[in-house]
């Protein structure tokens, strides 16, 4: 299918649909009822969708392509944007009706970090999808540092391994630049994290100061690179590494340039990664298309990874169309097919790599929109202490399963997908069991944010400011 022909593609919907289902709460985030209804017909039939060049956008290309959006009587346009930050501002002006989001993007905007705005995300992308890539020339540095069995590193491989070879940057005045792709993606505190964990201080933000270089009291210094420009960035010796998600990690490999040392995977097991983002006053305006687009990603997401990820084969067809990641096939299915390639021949599996449905992914949970606010905190983007409530009354504003749920019991009455597909809805809390499935072991629980936060070295604790 294409874009420029969506018009012509209109068709009428399949059935006569009822009264409204959806009534959102101002904030709140809690459906005014529990009873099913059919959805009614969309307020909004044409939308022009953003996405950023990166294969977790697959949802949206795969939704289009299938004519999933068609199904639900919406005639989507999808746009390829430059960067996060003219993404989020076609959002927030209504040049877009909708976005591929980093996940931080709404809370930042929520809290008024950077753009202040109201976005909301009805539905979560992906989970895992990103990696950390250093130059050839720092790798072979690294190397002695790193534990090698049968010729081959053995991973995960922790940042103390690159520890010495930035001792030996600052030694010899020359600094270590590493690139990540926006202040509230998911990269900036990977990256971060993995840094901290092997005892690098990343730097800090303050805000109030007017200083959101992010490289106060830094090791390393850590700037913005948009995804499709790392690989030659990097090769062009402006910065040294970055973490970024695919292809480009997997171009650095196909171009020789570099080596990928870890995946997010290795760093967070089934970490949350993009969401979709739309403004508050979109879904209030439009509940009954809000629903229906969110009924299109679930079944996108779920053929994504049907049948033990047998689509995927086709996904990269798909997505390796210029007007989608634009990446060549043999590139794109590196990761999107089960394996990851971190040097050339070393090509391992690993299954999860990509994941789009698997794990309840799609469920917009609270417990992963407070692991990003403690991560904002941590690295002083938020510059004063906040208590436990604000994290969970931030996330419940931001975070909406109540529209989610509205969508996928639609699905489980049309019998497009079964119950035993999705979270028990009835049980369900949005917050995840506690989780120590990090690099350095450091456990997790949604509910407790500054217990967590305080458990880490390197870091802003309690009232603490920079």
């Amino acid at each position: 299918m294409s874009n420029t022909h969506a018009t012509e593609r209109r068709t009428f919907l399949k059935k006569a649909t009822l009264a409204l289902a959806l009534t959102l709460s101002m904030g709140t985030g809690l459906l005014s009822t529990n009873a099913y209804a059919e959805i009614g017909k969309p307020e909004k039939a044409d939308l022009k969708f953003g996405f950023i060049k990166l294969t977790d956008m697959a949802p949206l290309a795969i939704a289009y392509e299938k004519g999933f959006f068609e199904d639900e009587g919406l005639f989507v346009k999808l746009e390829a944007q430059a960067n996060w930050k003219v993404l989020l501002d076609g959002v927030v002006d209504g040049q877009l009706d909708g976005a591929h989001m980093l996940a931080g993007q709404p809370l930042a905007a929520t809290i008024g970090f950077g753009t202040k705005a109201d976005i909301i995300t009805p539905f979560s992308m992906d989970l895992n999808g990103n990696g950390i890539t250093v130059s050839n020339a720092v790798w072979e540095k690294m190397k002695p540092h790193v534990e090698m069995k049968d010729g081959k590193p053995v991973h995960p491989i922790k940042a103390e391994a690159l520890k010495p070879v930035i001792e030996e940057y600052k030694k010899g005045g020359k600094p270590f630049n590493l690139g990540m792709v926006f202040p509230v993606s998911t990269h900036n505190y990977e990256l971060r994290y993995w840094l901290a964990a092997g005892g690098i201080n990343p730097g800090t933000y303050a805000p109030a100061k007017d200083d959101i270089k992010g490289q106060i009291g830094a090791d390393v210094m850590i700037s913005v690179t948009p995804p499709p420009q790392m690989p030659a960035t990097m090769e062009a010796g402006t910065i040294d590494g970055y973490c970024v998600g695919e292809p480009w990690n997997q171009q650095a490999v196909a171009k020789g340039i570099g080596v990928p040392v870890i995946t997010d995977y290795e760093i967070w097991k089934n970490n949350p990664e993009k969401v979709f983002g739309i403004t508050k006053a979109f879904a209030e305006k439009n509940p009954n298309t809000t629903a229906r687009l969110v009924k299109a990603l679930i079944r996108a997401a779920y053929w994504l990874d049907e049948n033990n990820n047998a689509n995927r084969k086709e996904a990269v067809e798909i997505l390796s169309k210029p007007e989608y990641v634009g990446a060549d096939k043999v590139v794109l299915a590196n990761s999107m097919t089960g394996t990851f390639e971190y040097e050339k021949g070393d090509k391992r599996d690993v299954p999860d790599f990509n994941v789009f449905f698997r794990h309840n992914a799609t469920y917009p949970y609270y417990s992963d929109a407070v692991w990003y606010l403690t991560q904002m905190r941590r690295w002083g983007q938020i510059g004063e202490a906040k208590d436990d409530k604000w994290f969970d009354e931030t996330a419940k504003q931001v975070y909406r399963p109540d529209i989610f749920k509205t969508a996928a019991e639609a699905l489980i009455a049309e019998g497009k997908l079964k119950k035993e597909d999705f979270p028990d809805f009835a049980a369900e809390s949005g917050y995840k069991p506690a989780t120590s499935d990090f690099i350095d072991g450091t456990s997790y629980d949604g509910k407790k944010p500054n217990e967590y936060i305080e458990q880490f070295k390197i870091g802003l604790k309690k009232d603490e400011k920079v």
